[in-house]
């Protein structure tokens, strides 16, 4: 606390030690680095942290109770008074407003229409949360020691398992590494794969903050369009055929929903194989497919030892656990286990542990099945209900990808919409600043439960058409 106060006392200066605490302490709560109802150390631990008498800091604080900037009680301590304090113009480093407008989407909160987050109200959060608070036990009890930078082995082995029946990946639990959502499985990868100065593929649409992490990892990323059977990939054979990586969404391309043909993935593998080129397979629904049974995992057909699979829990549990993975070619193993240990360690066990015996009991399987009945029943009542609109539309994985006239202004429509509770993802955006932009919007179907839908697709056809 004396460190966060920036409490240097100078045992020289004709002010005394109480006053200068008491000076240091009011200018923490002047500029906002002491909120109203924040607690102080006790005196004694003030002391001890200073280096001076018991006395000396009961006297500073008694000053700043006569000046109303701190009250105590037998019960609370010494906490600073609940009254507007004056404050430093704000640190832009801690707002908002100092990250990328790419993060700040995901910040925004829950709302009607929002894409990349799970239902809320489908849940079983009394569940989880017992899981949790049973593991959160069990963390603080366990012998002080360091986790396994890989991940608990319980988990591992759990996704193996399921990997093995929903995927159709056969892997050890030795080739999966536990990591913090899906942007560090793929930090990982870059880190254990080191491509950079090369180009990379990426799909056209394609995820933005994907195509960025590339940007950031100094590749170059190629865009590669996509139609009804996936990523094209003799377009990219013809115009990066030395590339050192390829970005793929196989399972269920974002944003349009399409699943890569048997035909593609096979050329792409065989690709990769002969130019030494990897796969980076982001498997960002898994099994959710809502049409029909999920087609196999790309890493399933991987003969060759080309292709890092990535999934995370974000999509069917929580973007709030942080919790991904990526399965490995049994070649990369050891790389990827130094990095992790010097630079990229797993979370925390407890959120593992109760994620594990989520996946033990049964409970993942059958909530996975009862949110693909609740996501395909809010994606046809979506789906109608935009086609009744009068606009061309389809379903695309967990949203509906609805098409403006060409155009019209989808990022506009999508910052006006936020204002009313609404928040989809302009389909201009997913596209290469350098390739073809062609409006349109992607609708959520989680976060979008079928009472909402006439009042949510009549504003956003009043918007539609005043951007139009």
């Amino acid at each position: 606390m004396a460190k966060i106060l920036d409490l240097k006392l100078d045992r020289t200066a004709g002010t005394s030690l109480a006053e200068q605490i008491r000076i240091g302490v009011t200018a923490a709560i002047d500029s906002g680095v002491l909120a109203p109802g924040a607690r102080l150390p006790s005196w004694l631990d003030l002391a001890a942290q200073l280096g001076v008498a018991r006395g000396t800091v009961k006297t500073a604080y008694e000053r700043l109770a006569d000046k109303q900037l701190v009250v105590s009680s037998r019960s609370g301590g010494t906490r600073v008074a609940d009254h507007p304090a004056k404050r430093a113009a704000p640190d832009p480093s801690r707002t908002a407003d100092a990250l990328p407008q790419l993060y700040q989407d995901f910040l925004s909160g829950t709302a009607v229409f929002q894409n990349g987050v799970p239902a809320s109200d489908s849940f079983p959060v009394a569940l989880f949360a017992r899981l949790r608070a049973q593991a959160a036990r069990a963390e603080v009890a366990a012998p002080l020691v360091y986790p396994d930078p890989r991940g608990e082995p319980e988990l591992r082995r759990e996704i193996a398992a399921h990997l093995a029946l929903s995927r159709g990946i056969e892997c050890r639990p030795s080739q999966i590494f536990i990591t913090a959502g899906f942007s560090g499985a793929l930090g990982v990868a870059l880190r254990v794969l080191q491509p950079e100065g090369r180009s990379a593929w990426v799909e056209n649409p394609g995820f933005p903050p994907s195509r960025k992490a590339l940007e950031i990892a100094r590749l170059a990323p190629v865009p590669i369009p996509v139609d009804d059977d996936g990523i094209d990939v003799a377009y990219g054979m013809q115009h990066a055929p030395d590339a050192a990586l390829a970005l793929v969404t196989p399972g269920q391309q974002a944003p349009t929903g399409v699943p890569l043909s048997l035909a593609r993935r096979v050329r792409l593998i065989e690709w990769a194989t002969r130019a030494g080129a990897w796969i980076i397979e982001d498997d960002y629904l898994g099994e959710l497919q809502l049409k029909r049974r999920a087609a196999p995992a790309l890493a399933s057909l991987d003969s060759s030892g080309r292709v890092v699979h990535i999934g995370s829990f974000s999509k069917t549990i929580s973007p709030t656990l942080r919790l991904g993975f990526v399965v490995v070619p049994p070649a990369l193993v050891p790389q990827f286990a130094e990095t992790v240990l010097c630079l990229a360690p797993a979370p925390g066990p407890a959120v593992q542990w109760a994620t594990a015996e989520f996946m033990r009991d049964g409970h993942y399987m059958r909530h996975l099945r009862r949110m693909k009945r609740v996501y395909a029943g809010r994606s046809n009542a979506l789906l109608a209900m935009v086609q009744s609109m009068g606009y061309p539309a389809r379903p695309a994985g967990l949203g509906v990808l609805l098409w403006l006239p060409e155009g019209a202004r989808d990022s506009v429509i999508a910052r006006e919409a936020l204002a009313f509770g609404l928040a989809p993802s302009p389909l201009s955006t997913w596209f290469s600043p350098a390739g073809i932009q062609r409006p349109g919007l992607l609708l959520g179907v989680a976060t979008t439960p079928e009472a909402h839908l006439p009042v949510a697709c009549d504003r956003l056809r009043q918007l539609i058409q005043t951007f139009s």
